[in-house]
C-alpha cells in the first residue's frame, strides 16, 4: 500500500487535494491507522485519481462528481457541461468581437463579421413607436409584460435581444417594430406578447457606435459590403442593443450590433 505522500506523487494530485476529496467522499484512502492517523491507498486507486483529476480539469464541480459516485449517468453530466461550455464560448466570443471593434475603432469605421445565429425561440411584440428614441422607453415594458405573463421564464445565455424594422420604407414617424427576446422555452401569449421559434440564420454583422438618427451610415456601409461580396439578403435587419439609454450617460457611447441575414 501507498502512504499519502507516495500516493500524492504517482497521481499528480496535492496531499492538501486528496485530504478534500476523501472529505467530499469523492476518493477515500483504503486505510486509515487508528493511532497514527496516516492514510494509506492501494495502486489500483490511481486510476480513479487520475479519472478525477481528468474531470475536475472538464470543469467538472465537486457536486458533479460526488454525483457520479452515487451512479448518477455520467453521460448526462457530460453532456450538459458541453451545453454549458458551448454557451460560454458563444459569450466570450461575442465579447471578443466587441472587444476587437472598440480596439480597431480608431483604425476602421467598421468591420464585418459573417457568423451564425443558432435556432431560438424568442418571445416578441409587434408595436408602434412615436420615434426612434421611444424605442429604449418601451422595450422594458415589454420585458416587464412578457415576466409578469410567465413569471419563471428565463432568457438564453449568452443573450440575444433584437428588434427589427416592418414597415416597407423609412419612416421618421409612428415606426412598426418587432421586438424580439431570446429565451428558454415557449410561453403563456396575450395580446402583445407572442412565442415563435427563430430558425438558424447566417449574418453578417458590424458594430456601431453613437446615436441612433447616424446609424444609416452604417446600414449603407454594410448593404454596400453585401452586394460587393456576391452576399444575398434573406431577411429583415436585426439591431442588438448592447450598450445604451441603460448603462450609458453620452449617446456617444451608445454600442449597436447590426445583424443582415444573408445567404
Amino acid at each position: 500500500m501507498l502512504k499519502i505522500g507516495e500516493f500524492s506523487k504517482l497521481s499528480h494530485l496535492t496531499v492538501k487535494a486528496l485530504r478534500f476529496y476523501e472529505r467530499k467522499g469523492i476518493l477515500i484512502p483504503k486505510k486509515v491507522d487508528e493511532q497514527t492517523g496516516y492514510r494509506f491507498y492501494e495502486t489500483s486507486q490511481l486510476k480513479e485519481a487520475a479519472r478525477i483529476k481528468s474531470y475536475r480539469q472538464l470543469g467538472l464541480t465537486i457536486e458533479e462528481l460526488q454525483a457520479t459516485n452515487k451512479g448518477i449517468n455520467l453521460k448526462e453530466i457530460l453532456i450538459s457541461k458541453a451545453e454549458s461550455l458551448k454557451s460560454q464560448k458563444e459569450e466570450i466570443e461575442n465579447r471578443l468581437l466587441i472587444i476587437h471593434h472598440l480596439l480597431n475603432a480608431s483604425e476602421m469605421q467598421y468591420q464585418v463579421i459573417e457568423k451564425v445565429i443558432p435556432e431560438t425561440i424568442v418571445y416578441y411584440s409587434e408595436v408602434k413607436i412615436k420615434n426612434y428614441s421611444d424605442m429604449m422607453k418601451i422595450i422594458p415594458n415589454l420585458a416587464s409584460e412578457c415576466i409578469k405573463l410567465n413569471p419563471d421564464i428565463k432568457c438564453t445565455r449568452p443573450p440575444y435581444e433584437f428588434c427589427e424594422y416592418l414597415d416597407k420604407e423609412h419612416k421618421e414617424n409612428n415606426i412598426l417594430i418587432r421586438h424580439n427576446e431570446a429565451v428558454e422555452c415557449m410561453g403563456k401569449e396575450s395580446e402583445r406578447i407572442k412565442f415563435k421559434i427563430i430558425p438558424t440564420t447566417k449574418v453578417l454583422s458590424i458594430f456601431y457606435k453613437g446615436a441612433y438618427d447616424e446609424i444609416g451610415v452604417a446600414y449603407s456601409f454594410l448593404m454596400k459590403y453585401v452586394e460587393d461580396n456576391g452576399y444575398q439578403v434573406s431577411g429583415r435587419s436585426r439591431e442588438c442593443y448592447i450598450d445604451g439609454i441603460w448603462n450609458k450617460e453620452s449617446v456617444d457611447e451608445w454600442l449597436t450590433e447590426i445583424q443582415i441575414p444573408i445567404v
